[in-house]
């Protein structure tokens, strides 16, 4: 009898709910669950042991909207992991008092295809194998 693989459960799933309809799909990333819509990347759902303080729902953005997205998701935060330089990537703790309602509104704003959440990922380009002279 062969043995089942065993596979991680996918924290804060009600996002599908809530996507529910769009072409998602995930992939994994940094001991995260990422969240594609067609070839943009929308968020990440992290819930390890280490470095729990980012926990949560990480947001693919950039830098110029993280104003505005704090006017209505006013937890978000750099990624502390990452280091003190601010990133693209934003993220809504869990441990919020706002955590599941900032996560609706994240996906209301995804079904409006508000231009603020979501990158396409720069694609990776193979390296040219060196040639050398005999």
């Amino acid at each position: 009898m062969a043995k089942k693989k065993a596979t991680r459960s996918i924290p804060f799933d009600f996002v599908f709910d809530e996507l529910e309809g769009l072409n998602v799909h995930t992939k994994q990333m940094f001991g995260t669950h990422a969240i594609y819509i067609d070839d943009k990347i929308i968020c990440a759902l992290r819930e390890k042991g280490t470095s729990i303080e980012d926990n949560g729902v990480w947001l693919a953005t950039t830098v110029e909207h993280h104003n505005s997205l704090k006017k209505i998701l006013p937890n978000i935060r750099s990624i502390k992991m990452f280091g003190t330089q601010e990133s693209g990537w934003q993220v809504l703790p869990v441990d919020a008092d706002d955590f599941e309602e900032s996560v609706l509104k994240v996906c209301a704003l995804v079904r409006k295809k508000d231009v603020r959440i979501g990158k396409v990922p720069k694609s990776k380009k193979k390296k040219a194998k060196s040639r050398t002279s005999l």
